[in-house]
């Protein structure tokens, strides 16, 4: 009889410790304790063809075919993780291109308004100083309502010496004010210049660094 240990005995026939204990229990192996350690007996044919009684092989093509369908259930979850990057992506460019064609949109609508605002203040420029009449404040009165009126639609635009008055500065304050737009007029787009005034468009500007 051949003796090993439990451990010896299930790396020898390829199985768990489980397994022997199991074997034993059933009687299908037999078993001695020599120093409180529990031997397994082992005759000669169990010996020899122990690794075939316990047929490991079992266990191997249980094996393959477990990790075969791990690999399978890898590929599909794979498949899955490209589809889902690609309809990512493919929603990604339709979201720039939407974001685009509405950015160009907007551009060209203001634009639009832009030139519709130029082309009124040209208009009335070259009437106001065709038809100048000696009453000078008179007129630059009544071509400030008619500014108003027209591009009232279309901005907030008003001439400077009436927003000034409407916020209550005094006539100082007013003329310190009226030196910095007359410094920064040419260079500053912001400044409508129509004859010898001055418009603002405060809907569209923010005009506090020159107001003050």
């Amino acid at each position: 009889m051949k003796k090993m240990s439990i451990n010896d005995a299930a790396e020898y026939f390829g199985v768990s410790k489980e397994a022997i204990h199991n074997r034993v229990r059933r009687g299908s192996l037999q078993s001695v304790v020599e120093n409180g350690v529990k031997m397994v007996l082992l005759d000669e044919t169990q010996a020899k063809t122990g690794r075939k009684t316990l047929q490991p092989r079992r266990t191997t093509l249980s094996n393959d075919r477990y990790y075969k369908l791990l690999e399978e259930q890898n590929q599909k979850l794979q498949s899955r993780v490209d589809t889902l990057e690609n309809e990512t992506r493919s929603l990604r460019d339709q979201k720039e291109q939407m974001l685009i064609a509405e950015r160009e949109k907007i551009e060209r609508i203001y634009k639009e308004k832009d030139e519709q605002l130029k082309n009124i203040l040209s208009s009335i420029s070259s009437q106001f100083m065709l038809n100048a009449p000696q009453e000078a404040v008179a007129e630059e009165e009544m071509l400030e309502a008619v500014i108003e009126s027209e591009v009232a639609k279309e901005s907030k635009v008003v001439s400077l010496n009436r927003h000034l008055k409407k916020r209550g500065f005094s006539a100082k304050k007013i003329k310190k004010i009226k030196a910095r737009f007359k410094k920064s007029a040419k260079k500053d787009e912001r400044i409508i210049i129509v004859g010898k005034k001055y418009y603002i468009d405060t809907k569209k500007y923010d005009y506090s660094d020159i107001i003050g």
